[in-house]
């Protein structure tokens, strides 16, 4: 560190070394505190104990019911019957491309991926 010509002349040249030596200064008077105020004991160490503790929480909360009601503000009814449900489909694939399904897209896929084998796999009765 170069000196400006001003004041008391710097003793460190970096401010690490400033604090390492006030560390070490005090270090003893810290160490001569009574041990209730965390000082330490002339005593042999009888133990070492090392603990971690770690502590995880898993709340369920029930899920609220949502209303059973469109975007548009309609009321939200599931297709009635077969013919319906393939309209419902239709609509489905017909916006699956658009940005508006995007956000569900992977749930979406899923639950059809198992609707169909579901299909595939019923027996009629």
């Amino acid at each position: 560190m170069t000196y400006a010509g001003r004041g008391r002349p710097p003793q460190y040249c970096k401010p690490a070394h400033r604090t390492r030596a006030w560390e070490l200064r005090t270090a003893q008077a810290r160490a001569d505190r009574p041990v209730k105020a965390g000082g330490r004991t002339a005593a042999p160490v009888c133990e070492v104990v090392e603990r971690t503790a770690i502590r995880s929480q898993t709340v369920t909360v029930p899920a609220q019911p949502r209303p059973a009601v469109r975007m548009s503000g309609q009321p939200y009814t599931l297709p009635e019957d077969a013919v319906e449900w393939v309209e419902a489909l239709k609509a489905l694939r017909s916006v699956a491309g658009t940005g508006r399904i995007y956000p569900f897209r992977e749930q979406v896929a899923k639950i059809c991926d198992r609707t169909a084998q579901l299909l595939r796999e019923a027996v009629p009765a």
